[in-house]
């Protein structure tokens, strides 16, 4: 069929991930292999797609195809949808390319109404089934499809509760529910301002309308920046008939993960409910079993579930995060997916896929997430010190954290913008918290699982959270929480363990992190895939120090200036600015010579004989001064109250010079390699500095490859000038040291005019390194603080730009720049040396761009360099047919 907007699950459209979506793709892909799914239809991202093209309205084309798998659907089930004697129930449920989940919206239960439920009662012979689902469904519906605030439902049913002297749920009697059912009804009006609708076709497609408009929600517009899922592609809808795991003691529902999503352990890890339904246990509304217990409650659905789980995992070749249902003793898989990990258990299950023989190192390269690698190499609580713990939860998601605490999204995300440290306390989050669970340094809920919305959320961003701490008794109204004897308020500081569930009060000092066996071993896979270097942007010894801990290649990028900042030269730094004579300058520079020399020394020693690309002095002079403000206060002061003193005359004498070095636009002023043209000397004192320190370290039989970075550079006149001082500079100290010595004299290529005139350029440069930071400032023509502060954060949510250029390259502008330099200067120099050192170094997709281009190298800061050696490993597999199977090294 041409245009065809709707596939069975069982037609052979089979993995086009893209079309039915991640869920639909799966569902597919399950019935294909002969799992038990309850069968139904997907309407494809297409169709959502043409529905937002039609102004959010499904066309007659698409209704007309949804209605006929409608009928292949009733068919195949032996049920109809509305037929109060036999009928159909179906859920409807979201189904993005990529996983997103809690983020869209979800019905079950469809096809309910008065006249249904009583068919489902007596088909069943189970009343109270019956009407507490009728009941599950017109909340569920009214909230999503209705816009009626959950509040209102679950306010009244607590009231019953109380009335009726129930604790749960589970003890609603079918009359009970009948009573709920028409106080429910009662509610829709008050705010929908129309009834709940009875005819099950008009239920169907207000719920697809719904699905299709959530995938523009607040929510899932924020999950998908943050990990950078692209708007346009749109969500599935997944139309399957319902299986029930509220059909009494032998029904249940769970999710369960093929391995431990905080661990890694090739164990099955989850939880379920019995006697109720999947949003039970997703939405954390009632704290569930863990999924061992099922072997003791249902041993003959356990074996079942644990042999499906073994082939899926093995089938899909990573682990699975899978939604399942018992009705009446029968297992039915409801959806599977690439489950949600920390670093630590991707890491694990990446390497352990390998010993069991399910994938190569190559393949298991690309199950890890380079941006993951970043979670591991921070802090952990120090376990020394003495600590008050006030509760225990379960660890939801492993790591670290201390923060003031808050109880409101809102206020989560609006202090985290004030710069304070957070933690959010919640009953339990729903998919609208997420923004303040980004904001927060972690989450702590009173309520729900493991597998609940918080932790799965948690988890994929690295962040800590414990759930299901129900020995906390939280007080939204009042703004605080109360455990045993201790009432911690808002504002109150606490500090949670992620990997143990333990919540303590006051904050607890953290130590270092130790990386694992199978974090080494992954990365020396990595070293031996990748054909791309990795070095770190490193100023001072401990940074570089780190860098090789972290097993960077080399220094891609020294930045000489940070040396200048040391609190003890700046008077030796200042004074040498404020020369009126070049013999002046030239007596401060003296000064400053040995302290270089000493930097650099330490640094060539730490590296041994790694590459180290050194960049001469950048910044505009002013930065080094005094700020012009704050001279004008003091100034102003001393007039009013002393103006006979010498310091009056000294300021008023700074702030002159201060003032006449002020620059319009400092970051296109008086910077850069202009500084070495109109004061060589400055120049002249770093490279002596540069080659005394290369002579003492390898008088100590430490090899030192150093490459002089020329910054700044937009002619090739000012590359031939720099670059002869740089020899001039060279062959002196050659001479009164007697040694040779290993260097190369390049330039940092970050305006568009030395990009596109890179082949001239090239005539006097050994290396390009791409300083994309400042590439992008003069491409796009934003100043990065301001543009940052005042409108690109505004440019990202509206979609005028799909990233923040300064965090992944700009590839279609900044990047065709890029390219051009890297050309233009190998066909003037094939071997010429090409790397980059701005912060998209450190960037999986940056980092791709960059070996499509064929760089030799990227640089990024230390703590990047593990995860930039994973996506240059990354990068080159996916350049290159994955080889046969070949047995596993792990040795």
């Amino acid at each position: 069929m041409d245009n065809q907007f709707v596939f069975l699950f069982d037609q052979p459209e089979k993995g086009k991930k893209e079309l039915l979506g991640g869920k639909g793709a799966n569902l597919a892909e399950m019935t294909r292999i002969g799992l038990p799914v309850p069968y139904g239809f997907t309407i494809t991202t297409a169709a959502c797609n043409a529905y937002y093209d039609a102004g959010q309205v499904i066309s007659p084309e698409i209704e007309s195809q949804i209605l006929e798998s409608l009928q292949t659907l009733e068919a195949k089930t032996g049920k109809r949808l509305g037929d109060p004697t036999n009928p159909l129930l179906v859920s409807v449920r979201s189904g993005a390319v990529h996983s997103m989940p809690g983020m869209m919206d979800t019905v079950l239960n469809l096809g309910m109404n008065d006249d249904t439920v009583k068919g489902m009662a007596e088909i069943t012979n189970n009343p109270r089934f019956a009407y507490d689902s009728y009941r599950r469904f017109i909340q569920m519906f009214s909230n999503v499809v209705l816009d009626v605030n959950n509040y209102f439902f679950e306010q009244r049913l607590e009231d019953i509760r109380e009335e009726k002297g129930y604790h749960s749920d589970t003890e609603l009697t079918a009359e009970d529910w009948k009573q709920v059912i028409q106080e429910f009804k009662a509610i829709v009006p008050k705010h929908a301002k129309r009834n709940f609708p009875q005819d099950p076709k008009e239920q169907l497609f207000l719920t697809i309308n719904a699905v299709f408009d959530s995938w523009n929600n607040q929510r899932a517009i924020l999950y998908r920046r943050l990990h950078n899922i692209p708007g346009h592609l749109g969500t599935a809808v997944n139309i399957q008939s319902m299986v029930f795991g509220n059909m009494g003691d032998g029904s249940g529902t769970g999710v369960a993960f093929t391995r431990n999503p905080s661990t890694g352990e090739s164990k099955l890890y989850g939880e379920y409910l019995i006697n109720a339904q999947g949003e039970d246990v997703v939405a954390g509304i009632r704290t569930p079993q863990p999924i061992a217990s099922l072997k003791e409650d249902m041993p003959h659905v356990y074996q079942q579930l644990v042999d499906t789980c073994q082939l899926l995992d093995n089938h899909y070749k990573d682990m699975q995060d899978i939604e399942f249902t018992v009705e009446r003793g029968n297992l039915f898989i409801l959806q599977t997916r690439t489950g949600k990990r920390t670093a630590q258990a991707a890491i694990r299950i990446a390497v352990e896929m390998v010993k069991e023989k399910i994938m190569d190192e190559r393949e298991a390269l690309l199950l890890v997430d380079p941006d993951q690698l970043n979670q591991l190499l921070h802090h952990r609580i120090d376990p020394e010190h003495t600590r008050e713990q006030l509760a225990t939860g379960l660890p939801a998601s492993p790591g670290a954290a201390t923060g003031q605490v808050v109880f409101d999204a809102d206020e989560a995300e609006e202090l985290s913008k004030d710069g304070k440290k957070v933690i959010l306390v919640r009953p339990e989050t729903t998919p609208d918290d997420i923004h303040g669970i980004v904001a927060s340094q972690a989450t702590v809920t009173s309520r729900g699982g493991m597998t609940s919305h918080a932790a799965v959320v948690a988890r994929g961003m690295g962040k800590a959270c414990i759930c299901g701490c129900d020995s906390i008794k939280i007080h939204l109204d009042s703004k605080q929480f109360i455990t045993g004897s201790t009432t911690v308020n808002h504002g109150d500081t606490i500090t949670i363990d992620g990997s143990t569930g333990e919540i303590f009060l006051g904050e607890i000092p953290m130590i270092e992190p130790e990386l694992s066996d199978e974090f080494q071993l992954l990365l020396s896979w990595a070293d031996e895939a990748a054909k791309m270097g990795v070095r770190a942007n490193a100023d001072n010894p401990v940074d570089a120090e780190k860098a090789l801990e972290f097993g960077a290649g080399g220094i891609g990028l020294c930045r000489t200036e940070h040396m200048f900042m040391d609190a003890s030269r700046i008077p030796t730094v200042q004074s040498m600015i404020l020369s009126e004579t070049t013999e002046e300058r030239k007596s401060a520079l003296d000064q400053l010579l040995p302290m270089q020399q000493q930097d650099f020394e330490q640094i060539f020693e730490t590296m041994q004989g790694h590459p180290i690309t050194v960049r001469l002095l950048d910044p505009p002079l002013h930065e080094f001064l005094p700020d012009k403000e704050e001279l004008l206060v003091e100034v102003t002061k001393l007039q009013l109250t002393d103006q006979d003193s010498s310091e009056l005359h000294e300021k008023q004498n700074l702030l002159r010079k201060v003032r006449l070095l002020e620059e319009s636009n400092p970051m296109l002023g008086h910077r850069g390699c202009r500084l070495g043209m109109m004061y060589p000397e400055i120049y002249e004192m770093q490279v002596k500095a540069i080659f005394h320190a290369m002579s003492n370290v390898m008088k100590k039989g430490i090899n030192v490859k150093s490459e002089i970075m020329i910054p700044l550079v937009s002619h090739v006149n000012e590359l031939k000038k720099m670059r002869q001082l740089v020899v001039n500079i060279g062959e002196q100290v050659q001479r009164e040291s007697g040694q040779d010595f290993d260097y190369l004299i390049g330039t940092m290529i970050e305006t568009p005019r030395a990009a596109l005139t890179a082949d001239q350029i090239a005539e006097e440069a050994d290396f390009f390194s791409f300083g994309t930071n400042d590439l992008t400032q003069t491409t796009f023509g934003f100043s990065r603080d301001d543009a940052e502060g005042k409108f690109l954060q505004h440019y990202v949510e509206s979609d005028v730009l799909h990233r923040n250029p300064f965090v992944s390259l700009d590839q279609e502008g900044v990047g065709k720049l890029v390219e051009s330099g890297v050309k233009l200067g190998r066909e003037v120099k094939p071997a010429l040396k090409t790397g980059i050192c701005g912060e998209h170094g450190g960037e999986k997709e940056s980092i791709q761009f960059c070996f499509d281009l064929g760089m030799d190298y990227v640089s990024c800061s230390p703590f990047r360099v593990p995860s930039a050696r994973l996506a240059a490993a990354q990068a080159t597999i996916r350049n290159e047919p994955i080889s046969p199977k070949k047995e596993p090294q792990l040795s």
